[in-house]
Formats: structure tokens, sequence, C-alpha cells
């Protein structure tokens, strides 16, 4: 590295966001293990420089292209500093470092609509009508994918949305995945197949409101886009009290 006139700082490589091409998503956040980058004001962002290291780790997981490694003066990259950055992210049980409130702990009020006891035991029919729905399980040939509508689900998504069988499910076969916690690149490897390999018509992506799980309508579309089809991708939000938005 070569020595700059600004004291304390050193001319090297380090990443730099086009905030014009950032969408948001989040998926940069999860690839950077320093915890260097945080979604701010809906943009990815480099929260110091002595949280980068440089190696662009998270290059390869923005949809967008808009993380590139650029060499200009900045602080030298602080290896402890990092560990005290991500210790006390996690002391403070903060929101994950995207700054999403995807892990930050809610507690909801229902007394005020309380179902009577027994319409809460009413039986609803169940409009799921394929298995597996693991998207890493499912084979990219499997027969229930043949002419179909798919309902692209994160995992969260029927537990908040109370009618989720009736609203999102009904008519669509079902494929459930996590944008946050599952391997963004395993998963759009699988979908891309997935498209490539069947004759799907459509595909609805149903995901939270939290920035981190719009990942999954990025990988959606990419997969679409690499699988050489016309294939229609649209989106469902939900928010975390369990409303479509």
């Amino acid at each position: 590295m070569t020595k700059t006139a600004s004291a304390g700082k050193t001319k090297r490589k380090i990443v730099h966001i086009d905030e014009e091409k950032c969408n948001g998503c989040g998926a940069c956040i999860i690839a950077c293990a320093e915890g260097a980058l945080k979604i701010i004001d809906g943009k990815a962002r480099l929260v110091s420089d002595i949280y980068c290291d440089g190696l662009g780790a998270c290059l390869g997981k923005c949809p967008e292209g808009a993380i590139t490694i650029e060499e200009r003066e900045a602080e030298a990259f602080n290896e402890e500093a990092v560990k005290h950055h991500l210790a006390e992210e996690q002391e403070t049980e903060a929101p994950l470092p995207c700054g999403c409130p995807s892990s930050a702990v809610h507690e909801f009020d229902r007394r005020g609509g309380a179902v009577p006891h027994d319409a809460r035991r009413q039986r609803q029919e169940s409009r799921l009508a394929n298995w597996p729905v693991q998207l890493r399980l499912v084979p990219p040939t499997a027969p229930f994918l043949q002419g179909t509508d798919v309902l692209l689900a994160a995992h969260c998504v029927a537990f908040a949305h109370p009618n989720f069988h009736a609203d999102l499910l009904d008519g669509h076969a079902l494929l459930i995945a996590c944008p946050k916690l599952d391997d963004f690149e395993g998963h759009l490897a699988k979908l891309t197949q997935v498209l490539r390999q069947s004759d799907i018509k459509s595909v609805t992506v149903a995901h939270m409101e939290v920035p981190c799980c719009s990942g999954l309508v990025h990988l959606a579309r990419q997969a679409a886009k690499a699988s050489g089809k016309d294939i229609p991708v649209s989106d469902v939000t939900i928010g975390v009290e369990g409303e479509a938005l």
C-alpha cells in the first residue's frame, strides 16, 4: 500500500457502492462477514473504512452490479475493531447489520380483535397441492411444475399471513426458500434449473416487508432471465403483523 499525505490513511482497495444502481435488497449485507455494510435510507452504505478488508466477498451477491472495488485513500482495515463491532452488535441485540427489523423483537396486541373460540376452531381446507415444497428438494422436472403458476414464498409468510392458503397458495404450486439464511447462489442455480426444465407459466413471490426478504424477488427475476424463457414474475409483500401490503 502506498502512503498518502493524509494522516492515518493509505491508498488501498476498498468497496464502492453505486447508489444509483443499489436497490436496497440487502444481499451484500449477508455476504459481508465484517459487518461493514448497512442499509441506510434504502441504500447499502459502508459503515466505516476500518471494517472493510477490500476483498470483495459482497461483489458477487449484488443483483444490480452496484458494488465494485476501487483504490482510494482509506483508513487501514482493523481486524480487532471488526471483532469489537460485531460483538457490540450481538450484545445489544440490535437489528442485523443490514439495518432491517428482521431480527428485532416485536409483540402484537391481538386482544382487541379476539376471534370467538368457535370461529377459531372452524376447519379450513389446505390448498397445498404438491410435495416437497423446499426449493432445494424439488426435482426440476416434477410433474406438479408442468403448465402451472408457482408461488415462491419466504418461510415466514405462511406464519404471518392468516389467509395464506386461500389468498396466496390456491391454484399455485408451492416452493419455499429464505433469502437471508439460505445459500443465495445455490437457490439461484436451483431455481434457474427448475425454470429451464419445467413448463411454469408464472412466478409469484410472496415475501415479508423487511428489506432483506426482498432478495427473494431479485432471485426469482435473475433466475427467470437466466432460464432464457419469458416467465412473468410478480410479488406480494406481507407486513410483519400479517397484512398484505
